[in-house]
């Protein structure tokens, strides 16, 4: 439609496609040009981590650590064993701190944590052998993390660490594994290869810490790990399913739904948990 028609008789041919706002349709296609020249800066790993002084409560030797900054890790999600997913940066790769004068492993959060006797050990058992551990990146590297995590294990045992401590490394552990083999996108034969073997050793640690957290319950009082009793009793569920264990799985549930004092979010969550299992045990039995 031309607006100008209408306006021939008065010497004005030839008007069609005359546009009005030529001119601010030209300036607003050049700001856009010019913005999208502009691309934020994208954020990497090395951005978000920084290296953290901390003194070793074992040797009382300062050393620094790679952390994440607090606030610029994102939550995404969790799985459905509580491994929080984040964005930007898998942190689960920071937590293990290791002193790398004496061996002294644990996470972060109960770094300072340890007794006397436990000390003792550590220096007998583990700064004797140790030969220190080194690292020159900008970043902990999945298996530099792995061998961190295997630290903070190993220290556990040695320090005689609680049932649930222990279970609690075997997980976390766990989680890093699963990191790894998320991180290794491309498919490739060797890449296919190396997620089935950290998939058999994922599941090896997710059934010792199923073992660690029930054996747990008896004899240790709550909190456990920074969890209260219907936390680790759905978490237990969820690493039986995980390895098969579907009837112990069931009974765990089955603590958790009908539990007065459970909230309704943990109560589906442990839903959700038992509806996954009764898919599992189908799909077994179709294959058999």
């Amino acid at each position: 439609m031309n607006i100008f028609s209408g306006l021939e008789g008065l010497g004005f041919d030839g008007l069609e496609g005359f546009d009005i706002f030529e001119e601010e349709l030209e300036e607003k296609k050049k700001k856009e040009q010019e913005q999208h020249k502009i691309q934020k800066p994208k954020i990497k790993e090395e951005d978000v981590v920084f290296d953290k002084t901390m003194t070793c409560p074992v040797c009382d030797k300062n050393f620094t650590t790679k952390a994440v900054k607090t606030g610029k890790a994102k939550l995404e999600g969790t799985d459905t064993d509580l491994r929080p997913r984040y964005e930007l940066v898998d942190s689960l790769k920071y937590d293990a701190v290791v002193c790398p004068y004496c061996g002294y492993a644990n996470f972060s959060r109960g770094f300072q944590n340890i007794l006397n006797a436990q000390a003792k050990l550590v220096r007998e058992q583990i700064t004797s052998n140790f030969k220190g551990i080194c690292h020159d990146g900008a970043i902990y590297s999945y298996d530099e993390s792995i061998e961190r995590h295997k630290m903070v294990l190993l220290n556990c045992v040695v320090k005689k660490g609680k049932t649930s401590e222990r279970a609690y490394a075997c997980l976390k552990l766990a989680w890093i594994l699963r990191g790894k083999a998320e991180s290794l996108t491309e498919d490739t034969p060797e890449n296919k290869k190396a997620k089935a073997a950290l998939k058999k050793e994922e599941l090896d640690l997710l059934g010792k810490a199923y073992y660690g957290f029930v054996a747990a319950f008896p004899k240790e009082s709550f909190p456990m790990c920074g969890m209260d009793d219907l936390t680790v009793t759905y978490l237990a569920a969820d690493l039986g399913r995980q390895i098969g264990k579907y009837n112990e799985a069931n009974a765990l549930l089955s603590r958790v739904i009908t539990s007065r004092t459970a909230n309704e979010r943990i109560k589906d969550k442990a839903r959700t948990i038992r509806d996954m299992i009764k898919e599992e045990k189908k799909k077994q039995d179709s294959q058999v």
